[in-house]
């Protein structure tokens, strides 16, 4: 009795680990670092403190397992305040947050330099960068898992150097059959 008992809490333990996965998210810095050693597209979410749609992405979309288990496989994930006050650099350029207000970390901030460059104007926003530290896309606004798996698997295939136009866009979109479960 005692054996069967154990063996279901060690079967269940695995299988709420298994659920647990949880994507491993590095600075936009490491990941750079990362791309010369093996080389990955980046998938960087564009956030704020203060942003409901954030932490909604945050909770049902990147915890989702599905998810997880592919942007650790194909991506490196960053995680990138649009309105804190890191110092970053990307191509060789320096970017802060000069207007930042440390009142104001948790309510709307100055805009940091780098989410301008990015052409980041709403949260979240998940921008995706090649293995060359090009941008390919921003994606603006909160996306389900299935939503995002178009994206990450179209942008992990390069199927996005083939749509030229928003008809092609539109059929892959129709075409794409979704796995994850939502």
């Amino acid at each position: 009795m005692k054996k069967s008992i154990l063996l279901l809490l060690a079967v269940g333990f695995v299988g709420f680990t298994a659920l647990a996965q949880e994507i491993k998210w590095v600075t936009l810095q490491e990941a750079l670092e990362l791309q010369k050693k093996s080389p990955k597209k980046i998938m960087m979410d564009v956030y704020t403190n203060w942003c409901g749609p954030c932490k909604l992405l945050d909770k049902k979309t990147f915890h989702n397992p599905d998810v997880a288990n592919y942007v650790n496989k194909h991506f490196y994930a960053v995680k990138f305040n649009g309105e804190g006050n890191e110092a970053i650099t990307y191509k060789e350029k320096q970017f802060g947050n000069p207007g930042f207000d440390p009142a104001r970390v948790n309510s709307r901030n100055s805009v940091h330099e780098l989410a301008r460059y990015l052409q980041v104007n709403a949260y979240p926003t998940i921008v995706f960068i090649d293995e060359k530290a090009e941008v390919i896309a921003p994606i603006k606004g909160y996306q389900t898992p299935p939503q995002l798996e178009l994206y990450l698997k179209m942008f992990n295939a390069d199927d996005h150097k083939n749509i030229t136009t928003q008809e092609e866009f539109n059929a892959y979109y129709k075409a794409f059959k979704s796995e994850f479960k939502g």
